[in-house]
């Protein structure tokens, strides 16, 4: 049996291993700028399924569909991203007679609609954030679209009915504000998502996101998980998730896992799925929207719980029921934190570095899982999420978890581009977030205090040059030993000596 992963980097990488562990065989399928990239070695076959850009390969249909005939693969699982959550692609695996790694096709665009979704949670007696029930579509006139804002009450936020990650989203803290909101949501909504809609929803001022991952099996079995703090984001997306939150406590967390798992039994839910709440400093809390794939922060579900959510995904495609402890699927056994380690620069604005990833260095030590999906000699491309791991510690009680995570991040070296690690390693020494005192307005509130400041130091210190450069050598002799020293120009691999005047340009000595 062989499991296709319409995906590319670590959530592919992430997949093919969980898949292989069960015995199946994987196959990958990778666009013109990954022929090398980590997924194409990792799995047992991989095949090209068009240029570059994603609408030309990663959001092809009828090529993935293809590959999976031509390779035998008899079940797919979309990953995240890309087509996970498209109800189309559910569709057409369904037609060609392929086992969809996921939820049905009726439930993906039910729970994809986020206005459908807040209907599906009102229906099952679950609290949403007020709001309007029903989309504004391109006909509604401003007078109407006035009343409903008044009607719910200021300050409130735009959403886009489809997609998420920040994109379709405004706050409107005035009347003044709206209609250019609206406009300005729906131009960014339907240039993402192919869908212009938009509604309304109230704005629950300094609230936690609080998320409960869920499996569902055919059986009519929902296990609901211990809850995921997800509210450390910057412009409305996630950077650091941990489970389980210190704003929860056991009464909390049944009384929002039930919730889910009734949202989720409503409509007949299987597969892994996430719903998503918002907190507000009473300890009330609303259903925000169900995410109807594999989050991109599973390992901290996984790291406290110690169920692996991609064996259960696979196991439950193939009619499985589900056998895991409700209670202990609800008692966490640690505390975990993830950091998204991305090919960005945090002092320019967290502006993309695409690439040549020279060397990578990853620490070692019990209660670290490095998520990677990049190697050394890969180029990051410029026409994809930029991630380069998923970085996740954990430990007995979240001030050991932080002590943790900031040795990991004090060792960890990526030579080659700009990364996220010396932000993360400012945040994890801030006050607010030592004490879990933050709210989804944290982090952008926090960053307009530092006027310029810079995250990384201009020159590295002596012993972190000497760490980067080892790691650099080190990779280099590998390489060299695999090639019998050839070099391949299209991956700017170098001599020996390009490799020490390149060291001593990064300021390292070798």
């Amino acid at each position: 049996m062989k499991v296709l992963v319409a995906n590319r980097g670590e959530i592919a990488v992430r997949v093919m291993r969980a898949a292989k562990e069960l015995g199946f065989g994987t196959v990958a399928v990778f666009s013109d700028c990954d022929r090398e990239a980590l997924h194409v070695r990792v799995a047992d076959e991989a095949y090209h399924i068009g240029p570059s850009p994603a609408a030309q390969s990663y959001l092809s249909i009828d090529k993935i569909i293809q590959v999976a005939k031509t390779s035998g693969a008899t079940l797919i699982h979309p990953g995240y991203g890309f087509l996970a959550e498209n109800e189309d692609f559910g569709q057409a695996c369904v037609d060609a007679g392929l086992t969809f790694v996921g939820p049905t096709p009726h439930v993906i665009a039910l729970m994809g609609s986020k206005t459908a979704a807040r209907q599906a949670a009102i229906k099952a007696g679950v609290p949403v954030v007020p709001g309007t029930e029903e989309p504004f579509s391109d006909a509604a006139t401003d007078a109407e679209i006035t009343a409903a804002a008044k009607k719910i009450g200021y300050p409130l936020v735009v959403k886009a009915v489809a997609g998420g990650g920040g994109k379709g989203m405004r706050t409107v803290a005035t009347p003044a504000e709206l209609l250019p909101a609206i406009r300005t949501a729906r131009s960014e909504a339907g240039s993402a998502f192919g869908d212009s809609a938009v509604y309304l929803e109230r704005r629950i001022l300094k609230p936690r996101h609080i998320e409960v991952q869920l499996l569902g099996d055919h059986h009519g079995t929902v296990i609901p998980f211990v809850e995921r703090e997800c509210s450390i984001q910057r412009r409305h997306q996630k950077v650091v998730e941990e489970s389980p939150s210190v704003a929860i406590d056991a009464k909390k967390r049944k009384e929002m896992a039930d919730c889910a798992a009734l949202v989720a039994r409503s409509v007949g839910y299987t597969n892994a799925g996430t719903i998503e709440f918002l907190l507000d400093a009473d300890g009330s809390f609303y259903f925000l929207e169900m995410n109807t794939r594999l989050q991109v922060e599973h390992p901290v579900t996984e790291q406290v719980t110690g169920i692996d959510l991609v064996h259960w995904q696979l196991r439950i495609a193939l009619g499985e029921k589900l056998t895991i402890d409700p209670v202990k699927a609800l008692t966490p056994i640690a505390h975990a934190i993830e950091c998204r380690i991305y090919a960005e620069d945090p002092d320019r604005g967290f502006m993309p570095s695409p690439g040549l990833v020279r060397a990578i260095s990853v620490p070692g030590g019990h209660g670290i899982r490095d998520d990677r999906g990049v190697a050394a000699g890969f180029e990051i491309p410029s026409f994809y999420d930029s991630m380069i791991a998923k970085l996740v510690v954990w430990a007995d009680n979240r001030p050991d978890a932080i002590r943790r995570l900031r040795r990991v991040l004090d060792e960890y070296r990526v030579v080659g581009v700009k990364t996220t690690t010396p932000f993360f390693q400012w945040l994890t020494k801030q006050q607010e977030f030592l004490d879990a005192e933050f709210d989804t307005t944290y982090l952008d509130e926090l960053l307009k205090t530092r006027k310029g400041e810079m995250f990384s130091p201009p020159d590295a210190d002596d012993e972190r040059a000497a760490t980067v450069a080892v790691a650099l050598m080190s990779w280099f002799r590998a390489h060299r030993a695999v090639t019998g020293g050839s070099q391949d120009r299209s991956h700017g691999r170098q001599s020996e000596d390009q490799w020490r005047q390149t060291a001593r340009r990064e300021g390292l000595r070798s």
